[in-house]
């Protein structure tokens, strides 16, 4: 028998499965109820967060995501807070991430990893030109969409242009290593422009060439070989695209290729398609701030029910004594008279016989809510006096 299945909302959101899990947070695949809209739901622990100094950091990744209206970047639709959690409401990606593809398949062709690096360079332009330096691209970080679009996300590690320094530069040492630009590294302080560009070039190289341009066991050569870009480009790429690569992974930032002249670069340009999006932004924060609160007036609802137990056809008639296929498997419980028939009269007028042959035998039998199912006519068993009516849709017993 199937088992009763449990239903958790969260405000108007029906939660479902996990689908990503991390050190703070945790990602459900979750349904807007009133629109049935699928959306992913980041899911926080507050006393965590609270534990470990985190709000500013939660609140700057949600703040960011607000100034962020792009098709190449993962849409925040809303964020929401209960007593004990924070739920931010994001768009839902089923595609999978470009790694999966290199994994699976290996190196991508040209003209396929071109594409998805133009969208990634629309992405992160926009995300410049609003003050928003990302500081953790890597292919972990980006998602497809079912259209085979790409979507930037994880904005976790963001950095607003509102925390440079007086020198202009960021000095947070953060990121992945393998992605992270030489000048993240050497705790100089940075640009948050040229870094995220210099991680977008070793994404295009995992893209063409199916490994890292940099990697090693030992952290400290991996350090050094970024340090001076000690890499080699596999034969098999065009001459264009390693001369792009090499113009990115320059380890000097002054000197390093920008976001505008990338966009006039030969191979860069090849079939590329400007992106189309709307202007208009919510920069309204004051959900951001509510969800810290402590106020009940700020709690969204969380609640579990209960469903009612599902029951397919074969459970259904397993219930019915007269259909009880044991005596055809069981030797021991010998042989059962039974008589079985078909009738095409109408159930009533069957039922009515059955009455009449019952009064003498001393039942005293009475037939509850009788009505043929809405696909045909019901049918009709009887043994000792117990009687089980059963159709397409409908089941009594009387």
């Amino acid at each position: 028998m199937s088992q009763p299945r449990i239903k958790r909302c969260v405000g108007k959101y029906e939660v479902g499965r996990t689908i990503g899990e991390g050190t703070f947070a945790k990602v459900k695949f979750a349904r807007n109820s009133e629109t049935g809209e699928p959306v992913a739901l980041k899911i926080l622990d507050k006393e965590k967060v609270l534990k470990h100094k985190m709000a500013e950091q939660i609140k700057r990744e949600i703040a960011t995501m607000k100034l962020i209206r792009h098709p190449n970047v993962v849409r925040l639709y809303e964020v929401i807070g209960s007593k004990t959690k924070i739920f931010i409401v994001l768009e839902f990606v089923t595609g999978g991430e470009p790694f999966d593809k290199i994994v699976n398949h290996g190196r991508m062709r040209e003209d396929e990893a071109r594409r998805y690096f133009q969208q990634l360079i629309n992405a992160v332009d926009y995300c410049h030109s609003r003050g928003v330096y990302h500081r953790d691209l890597k292919p972990e970080n980006l998602l497809l969409d079912a259209y085979d679009n790409l979507k930037v996300s994880d904005f976790g590690l963001s950095a607003l242009s509102q925390q440079v320094r007086e020198d202009g530069l960021l000095h947070t040492t953060c990121g992945t290593p393998n992605y992270a630009a030489p000048e993240v590294l050497n705790d100089r302080g940075y640009d948050g422009a040229t870094a995220d560009l210099w991680s977008c070039g070793v994404i295009l190289f995992v893209l063409l060439a199916g490994y890292l341009p940099f990697d090693d066991f030992n952290l400290m050569n991996l350090y050094k070989k970024i340090s001076v870009a000690e890499f080699t480009c596999p034969p098999w790429l065009s001459f264009s695209a390693m001369k792009l690569i090499t113009r990115i992974l320059d380890p000097n930032p002054m000197t390093r290729i920008t976001i505008p002249e990338i966009l006039q670069d030969e191979w860069f340009k090849k079939d590329y398609k400007p992106p189309v999006f709307e202007e208009k932004v919510d920069t309204n924060l004051d959900d951001v701030e509510a969800v810290f609160k402590d106020s009940e007036e700020h709690h969204v609802t969380e609640k579990r029910e209960e469903q009612p137990t599902t029951m397919n056809a074969f459970e259904l008639i397993s219930m019915s004594k007269g259909l009880n296929l044991g005596n055809l498997f069981d030797a021991e419980q010998g042989f059962k008279r039974e008589t079985r028939f078909t009738s095409k009269c109408p159930a009533n007028e069957i039922i009515h016989k059955i009455e009449e042959a019952a009064k003498p035998l001393g039942f005293d039998m009475r037939l509850e809510n009788v009505k043929a199912g809405r696909k045909g006519n019901l049918n009709v068993a009887t043994e000792c006096g117990w009687i089980s009516l059963w159709g397409n849709d409908e089941f009594h017993t009387i």
